[in-house]
């Protein structure tokens, strides 16, 4: 996605969004691929799981829907 269709979901402003993006991408947890003048932001899933480890269970949803 790119920032600001990140800053959309998130209702915030632009620049804070790509603000947050940068420390993310110092810390491996995304990447950034250019496409034309467009920067697209990239989860790097293994990093974030490594990284957070069970604490990331918290987010998941039971089986059951709960």
């Amino acid at each position: 996605m790119t920032a600001g269709e990140i800053a959309a979901r998130f209702h915030c402003s632009w620049p804070t969004t790509t603000r947050h993006l940068r420390v993310l991408e110092d810390a491996g947890l995304v990447t950034v691929e250019a496409s034309g003048r467009q920067r697209n932001y990239v989860l790097q899933a293994a990093r974030l799981t490594k990284v957070g480890g069970d604490w990331l269970r918290w987010f998941e949803t039971s089986p059951e829907g709960e």
